[in-house]
Order: structure tokens, then sequence, then C-alpha cells
């Protein structure tokens, strides 16, 4: 059985303290964080959307909206808040808002909320008969993988996940609409625009102020189907 002395473990003790307090320090005078809390939203994530929302006038009243990777749902309470004629957190909604996510989500007045994963065959029944027989306006994403630190292999987990919400997009979505998804720069990106660009009319990379200036994340959106 292998032991390990107690000296050899302080150093990354304190460094994970370090980390964590630094980290702690950020997000409690982060300002994003300060006007969630503010206004009610369930996480920083809300003003990403917002502000790619207010850039391309990607989210009407009236429309049919997929929020993939919900949880735990800052997007659909903006999207709920956007799609109701008084921009208000609850009571009458003119659209019809679906999230899905293999977490499970505290409820949000006037979301259907999914819990599986699409690729599965029950939760794509549940998600047919949420639709209607209609298709999406516009399909967000803000799904990610867990990252393990490995380039490579973490490059393959961000494009394959990339890759499920343009097929789903394709599968789900009118040709007119628009799907925005969270791409990381790095290995995978180019690849990730290329995939974009061969399913997309339109693509236009967004990074929101939001985004943290250290985090890699940025938005790929397209805009119009090719094919149709």
């Amino acid at each position: 059985m292998k032991t390990q002395s107690k000296s050899n473990k302080p150093d990354n003790k304190a460094g994970n303290k370090k980390v964590n307090k630094a980290w702690l320090h950020d997000h409690i005078n982060d300002p994003y964080v300060k006007l969630a809390n503010k206004e009610g939203y369930r996480a920083r994530a809300a003003y990403k959307l917002k502000e790619i929302d207010e850039t391309l006038h990607l989210v009407k009243p009236g429309q049919l909206v997929v929020d993939l990777g919900c949880t735990p749902g800052a997007w659909s309470q903006y999207l709920r808040r956007r799609m109701s004629p008084q921009g208000a957190a609850a009571g009458a909604l003119n659209g019809t808002l679906i999230g899905l996510d293999l977490l499970p989500m505290e409820p949000i007045e006037g979301v259907t909320f999914i819990q599986g994963d699409f690729r599965e065959a029950e939760t794509l029944t549940q998600l047919e008969a949420a639709l209607g027989g209609h298709k999406a306006d516009l399909v967000v994403s803000d799904m990610a993988p867990n990252l393990s630190g490995i380039s490579s292999a973490d490059a393959a987990r961000i494009e394959y996940l990339v890759e499920l919400a343009i097929e789903f997009a394709q599968n789900h979505m009118k040709p007119q609409g628009a799907l925005v998804a969270k791409v990381f720069h790095g290995g995978s990106y180019n690849a990730v625009v290329q995939k974009f660009k061969e399913a997309f009319v339109t693509v236009k990379p967004l990074k929101p102020k939001a985004s943290r200036d250290r985090s890699s994340e940025t938005f790929l959106i397209g805009m119009g189907l090719k094919g149709f």
C-alpha cells in the first residue's frame, strides 16, 4: 500500500486555497454577478446571451426557442423575459420555450424543461411532443464539456458538442433560423468554425463583455441553414 507523508501535501493545498480565494474574490466583486443577483438571474451567463441578442436581434416575441444545456436556467430566464409582453419574469408569455439538459433545473414559469440526452430516443420523443409538429426559430447552446486539461482530448470533446448542436439545429430548426453555440479558442476552434460555415449561410463570432477576459470561450452564431 502506498502512503504519502503529510509534508508532501501542504504546497498543493496552499495553492488550491490561493486559487479558490482569488476566484471567490473575483466572483464576489464581478459586476455581472452583482447585476445577476440584483435582477434575479440565476447566473451571470444571462448577460452573454443578452449582448448577443442585442447585437444581432435574434429573439422575437412569438418564436419557438430551444435552449440546449439550459441548467441552471439563466439563458432560459433571459429568453422568457424577452418573450413576455412586459419583459416580466412571470405571467404572460408570447412564444414557446423548451429547455434541455442532462442535469435537473429548478422550474421557470413558461419554460418546458426536459431532463435527458437529446441523442437518446426517449428524450427525443419528449422533445418532439413539446415541439408539437413545429420547428424552432432559434436554438441556443451553452453546452460545455468537462475539460480534462489534455488539449487534444478537450478539443475533440468541444468539437463533438458543437457538432451535436449543429445537427440538432439541422433536424429541428426552421431553414431561416439561427443557432448560438458556445465554443472555445484552442485546438478545435478552426474546425468548429468550418463546420458552422458548412452548415449556415452566415456565421458570426462574438465574445460578449460578460465573458471573462481570461476565458477562452467565445460564441458562434449561425444564421440561415444551407441546403434549403
